[in-house]
């Protein structure tokens, strides 16, 4: 017998690999139904220290490796008593990168569920380098783009991979890119092999230009003949007076009448810049109960008047920075660069979305997310609310915005839709999906003018998506953020996150769990397990990791022919489902369920298929596949069938069973003796 696969592993999952699924309360479920708000993010010093009193007893209690500790990063506390605590790991003494979880627990402490970012086993292969940390340093050194970087030393950390934790270094490169923009780049390199896995920067890049808000009011301190553009929440500006490095001087004045919108006065641009960190800071704390970027209270330094000719702002960790534009004309102050940017320090402190792939697109989003609900929040005459990035700062040079959230392809190289390949592009651009989401969940698909600004907004599977207003669809995405995302959190992860969150602030079964829902099918974000009532699946539901390179996510059937065992190749990454080639006698199988949108048009599953045999018969079929729908057998395969070795595309009309769900089952069985294998890679839906 020619038993090729053996032992072979499922694999580990790249989204939310939960437990039990969290019951709410329905006193709790009716509250929150009727309000549609939750109570303010409590992450209080002593409910961090409670729970860090706790954290090995919830290491062993979780069935962590005996080598791994806990440090509690947040701890988010619910009306009804319930937590959600967030968790950072080492491994023997070594970081773990990525190894981030959130344990979700009822009012008596008891864990209900376990969010695992990608997985919960932490430890690789190997605990001992091969690689010396100067060749780290080197290869950390040819991934910088900065002039001037200094590389650190190397640290030897664990990193939770896409398909397995590994050892490597971890080592950051500073210095100064050629447009001025500091950079600190974050260089993983394999501590086994010297392969770069991946990299990211602190710095997060924004763009805007102009002096906008007008005469405003403005929070400062002080008295007369001595004010400071200080806040009572610590929010401050300063001048770096041209400088690229620095805390600058803090902005004062002897009347509290503060510039005169003209760049010839250095406090105009200050004004701007305040004036956006504290409107920032009130849309937290007002709208969503969180108290400021930190959630301790505390404000964020605004520095102004950054290099020369500097057209571009950032967010570096713990303040913001403006440039002066070209020429030192045009002071990149707007209203909703302030939100955007500062958004990037939320998500830092939340669910740290790492800044690559499709997690680094919902990072970028969540910015234009948060961005734009400031912009609404204030409401500025001078700046009116709409659903456009950067419309006002004319960067393209023909007056149009620099990102469109309610078709963003419009821009030429964002993506209305989700995609397999949507994690290779920039985070600008991987972005457009969620903000798509987040306009139709807001405003609904189709035709409308809000606020004198004309919108269409298209959908992927061709179904109409009804709104529930923006301030809804924002406390719904923060409660996601803040509560179920972890570092590597996907598309799939984000849907799952969005029904979770609607349930708990409106209820199960309620219209904005439904409409958000809708809205992520909308956008043809996989489709999830979890849903806004019973077990039906929502509407427009595509298949869920077709690719198979997050393991049995989605898929139910027998252990083991989903891997990534090398004995065969995948048709794309290194995933597959790969159903016989055992030699032996045996049955396999996985399926889902998907649903058809009525409205489709043509609707069809596509799949690759990859045969081989050691049959040796021209005649008789010995050892069989199947391809079913509701287990009515669409596509047949054997020992006999042709071509062999090489992949081949195949596509299976779904138009009679629109409007409807269907179970997608692949299956094989096989004789005594003799393998065959039917590979099956990159299933999808066409809607």
């Amino acid at each position: 017998m020619n038993r090729l696969k053996s032992g072979l592993a499922t694999g580990g999952l790249l989204a939310l690999a939960l437990a039990i699924t969290p019951a709410i309360p329905a006193g709790a479920a009716a509250a929150a139904a009727g309000s549609g708000t939750s109570s303010p993010a409590n992450e209080s010093a002593s409910l961090k220290a409670t729970e860090q009193s706790r954290a090995a007893a919830s290491a062993s209690a979780l069935g962590l490796a005996s080598g791994e500790q806990l440090t509690v990063r947040t701890v988010i506390k619910d009306a009804d008593g319930s937590t959600h605590v967030r968790y950072e790991r080492t491994l023997n003494g070594l970081r773990v990168i990525g190894g981030d979880f959130i344990t979700h627990k009822d009012a008596s402490g008891t864990v209900r569920s376990v969010t695992w970012n990608l997985r919960k086993d932490v430890t690789p292969a190997t605990m001992t380098p091969t690689v010396s940390r100067a060749t780290a340093q080197r290869a950390a050194l040819a991934a910088s783009k900065a002039n001037g970087e200094k590389a650190s030393a190397g640290e030897l950390v664990v990193y939770q991979g896409a398909k397995a934790p590994v050892l490597a270094y971890e080592v950051v490169t500073e210095g100064v890119t050629s447009d001025q923009t500091p950079s600190r780049l974050h260089t993983i390199v394999d501590a086994t092999t010297g392969a770069t896995l991946t990299s990211w920067d602190d710095i997060k890049e924004g763009t805007g230009t102009g002096i906008f808000v007008g005469n405003v009011s403005l929070a400062t301190s002080g008295s007369s003949g001595s004010y400071t553009m200080r806040d009572t929440h610590g929010n401050y500006a300063t001048d770096l007076n041209q400088a690229t490095s620095g805390t600058g001087t803090t902005f004062t004045d002897a009347d509290d009448v503060w510039g005169n919108g003209l760049q010839s006065n250095r406090q105009s641009a200050a004004v701007d810049a305040h004036y956006g960190a504290g409107k920032t800071y009130d849309y937290y704390n007002t709208q969503l109960g969180r108290a400021g970027i930190w959630n301790n209270g505390t404000g964020a330094r605004s520095r102004v008047h950054y290099g020369q000719n500097y057209v571009n702002a950032f967010w570096d960790g713990t303040q913001m920075t403006y440039g002066d534009g070209a020429n030192n004309a045009a002071p990149l102050v707007e209203l909703d660069v302030a939100g955007h940017e500062m958004s990037h320090g939320v998500t830092e402190n939340t669910a740290n979305l790492t800044y690559s792939g499709e997690s680094g697109g919902l990072n970028e989003s969540t910015s234009d997310i948060f961005g734009t609900a400031v912009e609404w929040y204030t409401n500025n005459p001078n700046d009116v609310p709409d659903y456009l990035i950067g419309e006002e700062i004319n960067l393209n040079g023909n007056g149009t915005p620099l990102r469109y959230m309610d078709k963003p392809s419009k821009d030429g190289s964002s993506k209305d839709c989700w995609s397999s390949t949507l994690g290779s592009l920039d985070p600008h651009y991987s972005s457009g999906p969620l903000n798509h989401w987040y306009y139709l969940a807001s405003e609904g698909s189709g035709a409308k003018t809000i606020n004198g600004v004309s919108y269409n907004s298209p959908t992927c599977n061709g179904a109409t998506v009804t709104g529930i207003s923006h301030l809804k669809v924002e406390k719904i995405w923060y409660r996601t953020l803040s509560t179920y995302l972890t570092s590597s959190s996907n598309y799939a992860a984000a849907r799952t996150g969005v029904i979770k969150a609607a349930k708990d602030l409106y209820g199960a079964g309620s219209a904005e769990c439904t409409a958000v829902d809708n809205a992520m099918a909308a956008i043809s974000a996989p489709a999830s397990t979890e849903t806004c009532g019973g077990t039906t699946p929502p509407p427009g539901s595509g298949v869920v990791n077709g690719g198979f390179e997050s393991g049995q996510t989605g898929w139910t059937g027998t252990s083991g022919p989903i891997t990534n065992n090398t004995g065969r190749p995948a048709h794309s990454g290194s995933w597959k489902l790969w159903l016989g080639g055992n030699g032996t006698t045996a049955s396999e199988y996985e399926q889902q369920t998907i649903t058809v949108p009525s409205t489709a048009t043509s609707p069809t599953l596509t799949y690759w298929l990859r045969l081989d045999t050691s049959e040796t018969t021209t005649t008789t079929a010995y050892d069989k596949a199947t391809v079913s729908l509701n287990g009515t057998t669409v596509k047949s395969y054997s020992n006999l069938s042709t071509p062999k070795a090489s992949y081949f595309q195949v596509s299976v009309d779904l138009t009679a069973y629109k409007g409807t769900s269907v179970t997608v089952k692949f299956a094989a069985t096989e004789d005594s003796s003799l393998q065959t294998s039917f590979v099956f890679d990159d299933v999808a839906t066409n809607f």
